[in-house]
């Protein structure tokens, strides 16, 4: 498989001068909006927001809303990608449920945030609250179900020609003591 390269340049971007794309899907609540200004005190910007240039030479974001937001002022690492119109719609739409596929291994992440340390209320809580989550993960493979504990129970599953034959042969049975339900599949 042949992969194109579809990043044009880096710049750096007064925030307030990015367009949002009209379709930007995800809202961002108080919390993580506290989250993000707790992680930029901290930390900074560590990874760049993701914008095409539009025909009037603008740049509209398709990662980083709230970044841009949070920071209108600031001047922001700005990754250029050169997509049309459809492409762009593609990436909005996947871009974060493709990163939310990814499964936690819970081992690694308790030994990570022990190492974490956050003087912000709102970054300590998320990560407190990052191991009792539940993995909420969008993979496309089904997680192994625990088995319910039912009792064991010895079954005989009858096929029938039609309804009139399996509503005779439940008669039949019920009548001699069998305990027995009706499925239609």
């Amino acid at each position: 498989m042949q992969i194109r390269d579809r990043v044009q340049e880096f710049r750096r971007v007064k925030a307030s001068l990015l367009k949002p794309h009209p379709n930007n899907w995800r809202t961002h609540p108080a919390a993580q909006h506290d989250a993000l200004r707790g992680v930029l005190a901290e930390i900074g910007f560590a990874g760049a927001l993701l914008a095409r240039p539009l025909p009037d030479g603008s740049l509209q974001l398709i990662d980083g809303h709230l970044r841009a937001e949070t920071t209108p002022d600031a001047e922001v690492p700005v990754l250029i990608v050169d997509l049309d119109d459809a492409e762009t719609a593609k990436l909005l739409a996947l871009h974060d449920p493709l990163a939310a596929m990814a499964q936690t291994d819970r081992q690694s992440l308790a030994t990570l945030l022990d190492q974490v340390e956050t003087d912000n209320d709102t970054v300590r809580a998320m990560l407190d609250a990052m191991l009792d989550a539940p993995d909420t993960s969008l993979s496309t493979e089904p997680e192994p179900l625990d088995a319910p504990d039912l009792p064991e129970a010895f079954q005989v599953v009858v096929q029938c020609r039609d309804e009139a034959e399996q509503q005779s042969v439940y008669e039949r049975l019920t009548g001699e003591g069998f305990a027995c339900r009706l499925l239609t599949m």
